[in-house]
């Protein structure tokens, strides 16, 4: 049977599963698209917020960054898994006990200002957009490498794909589509690289291969030394060394750390299960369940590097392995025969002389992991498995982040400050009008993104996140001083700034040598939170202090026990 029979088998089965279950689990109240009932069990949630987190940045492009960067990649890494424990201790619970739905809904009542839900609703917007942009162009990637279509083509089946089961299930239908997704994903991930671990360095455990020797062709060193050499004899600096500054690479985590505590479509998901305590218990299993792929990732990384340049530096075109001719045809890899030589040379040194060229090898990182069972000769349904685990991917946070920009039309913008009398029917009608619409909003920037690496285009949906919800939602919490005028405030400056500063460096030709102390647009998000803070504080100094109400609600948010006590 071909590779291509395979992977349509393994992904035609994993879409009528996931269609089948929202089909089964169809929203029919207001209550079950936005919060799938309440009635979701810790364990299912945990393994559906896992999947919604396992985005195609996560899944595609975090092992591709760490395979071309190393170290510098590991702000993914530190970011992406300390932000979610800042969420589980600080938002979490806390938002859970208010009762609320959405994050927009939350600060809304929380600073009792219909215009401050207004603004909460904007930012909300601008986060989930841009960070669906870098989903849907993980879908375009990967279908583009499947039937050997344009990424454009790509990104409009993958948009159609999620429109039907998100729109139609709401989050009843999603969160039983991503346990499923979940499932398909952990298999996907951890399978190719036990293979290619074995491989590589005789360990069935890819963790242990990585810190262990490598012990393929002949050789016997520590893998990570491997790994050094090949990348000090191409010309690049050590895979375990770093080309980002202290500074820029802190401001990166730390953005990426309080965006994930602040993304909407994440919280939104600990408002499916029925109280406080479950909420805690899926927050720990989710944490399990991310672990499974986090902690493989950097083994992926290192594996395909190593695989990368053994298989094709200095191969002979001619030679060249079949997979090289499949990644090719999609124009996901390319080479350019500099010196005539027929050899395929990928280095970082700049010389044309003799049998040496300046690189000839040109790829991008989000291709990596779905290269790598190809270059690791694994088992072909391995490579088929895989292959719907990046679908699985890009498509489960599409559809969560799909549910967050409808229910912010429908519920926070149409019913909370538009028409409250909208009825049941015609809220989830509005919400549906709305996932269509954004859905072909984000279409446009998945074939036109800011950046043509998934990973950082979804930083900068981060950098919104902890410039803008983190702060207020953190302060909404914890102080009872901060106003209505306050959080406006410091809402508007903070996303304004990190925006502005991102549109300028990525679409109005800004230099990095015109960076903010140095700081990339990965990591203004940080900067652009400070920035909220300090103004969020001093204005509520100078303007009335919030009602006596609000400060008692404030107090009660406290004690997390129960579910809704703290509303007013």
């Amino acid at each position: 049977m071909s590779q291509d029979t395979l992977n349509f088998i393994f992904i035609g089965i994993t879409f009528a599963i996931y269609i089948g279950i929202a089909l089964k689990s169809r929203a029919t109240s207001t209550k079950e698209y936005y919060t799938a009932g309440g009635g979701v069990s810790p364990l299912a949630n945990g393994m559906a917020t896992a999947a919604d987190w396992m985005s195609a940045a996560t899944f595609i492009s975090m092992a591709g960054g760490i395979a071309l960067t190393g170290y510098d990649a590991s702000r993914f890494l530190m970011g992406w898994t300390g932000g979610f424990v800042l969420l589980t201790i600080l938002m979490v619970p806390y938002l859970r006990k208010f009762g609320k739905s959405t994050v927009p809904d939350f600060i809304g009542d929380r600073y009792y200002s219909n215009f401050t839900r207004f603004i909460a609703v904007i930012c909300a917007l601008f986060i989930s957009l841009t960070y669906i942009m870098g989903q849907m162009r993980g879908v375009g990637v990967v279908f583009s490498q499947l039937f050997e279509i344009p990424i454009e083509a790509g990104v409009i089946i993958g948009a159609a794909i999620v429109f039907f089961y998100a729109g139609l299930g709401g989050m009843k239908g999603i969160t039983y589509t991503q346990v499923a997704q979940y499932c398909v994903m952990a298999f996907a991930y951890t399978l190719p690289a036990i293979f290619i671990s074995m491989a590589l360095t005789g360990n069935v455990i890819p963790q242990l291969g990585l810190i262990g020797d490598y012990t393929a062709n002949g050789e016997s060193l520590p893998f990570l030394e491997k790994i050094n050499n090949i990348n000090t004899e191409l010309g690049f600096k050590e895979f375990t060394s770093s080309n980002l500054s202290k500074l820029n690479m802190f401001c990166i985590t730390a953005a990426l750390m309080c965006g994930t505590a602040g993304l909407p479509h994440v919280i939104v998901r600990f408002f499916t299960v029925k109280d406080v305590k479950a909420v805690r218990k899926s927050a720990c299993w989710t944490l399990s369940f991310i672990a499974v792929i986090y902690l493989t990732a950097s083994a992926v990384g290192s594996f395909s590097r190593v695989n990368l340049v053994e298989k094709l530096n200095n191969t002979p075109h001619a030679e060249a392995p079949d997979w090289f001719e499949r990644f090719e045809k999609s124009g996901q890899m390319k080479w350019e025969d500099k010196n005539g030589d027929g050899l395929m040379q990928y280095s970082a040194l700049d010389r044309a002389e003799g049998n040496i060229a300046a690189n000839e090898l040109t790829f991008g990182a989000d291709i990596i992991v779905m290269a790598n069972p190809y270059m690791g000769d694994t088992p072909q349904w391995v490579i088929a498995l895989l292959m719907a685990g990046c679908i699985a991917a890009a498509l489960s946070t599409a559809a969560g982040l799909l549910l967050v920009l409808s229910t912010s039309i429908s519920h926070d913008l149409m019913k909370k400050i538009i028409n409250p009398d909208l009825t049941d029917k015609q809220e989830i009608k509005w919400a549906r009008i709305a996932s269509l619409v954004s859905l072909i909003i984000a279409c446009w920037f998945g074939i036109n993104p800011p950046s043509a690496f998934i990973a950082k285009t979804v930083a900068f949906a981060f950098g919104l996140a902890a410039s803008s919800f983190f702060p207020t939602l953190l302060m909404g919490i914890f102080s009872k001083k901060v106003n209505k005028e306050g959080a406006t405030a410091g809402m508007i400056v903070g996303i304004c700034f990190t925006l502005f500063y991102i549109i300028y460096f990525q679409f109005m030709g800004g230099t990095s040598d015109q960076y903010f102390f140095g700081i990339s647009p990965e990591g203004i998000g940080f900067v652009g939170m400070l920035l909220n803070f300090i103004i969020a504080f001093v204005v509520s100094a100078f303007t009335p202090a919030p009602p006596e109400d609000i400060q008692k609600m404030v107090a009660k948010i406290h004690n997390p026990k129960g579910s809704g006590d703290a509303t007013h």
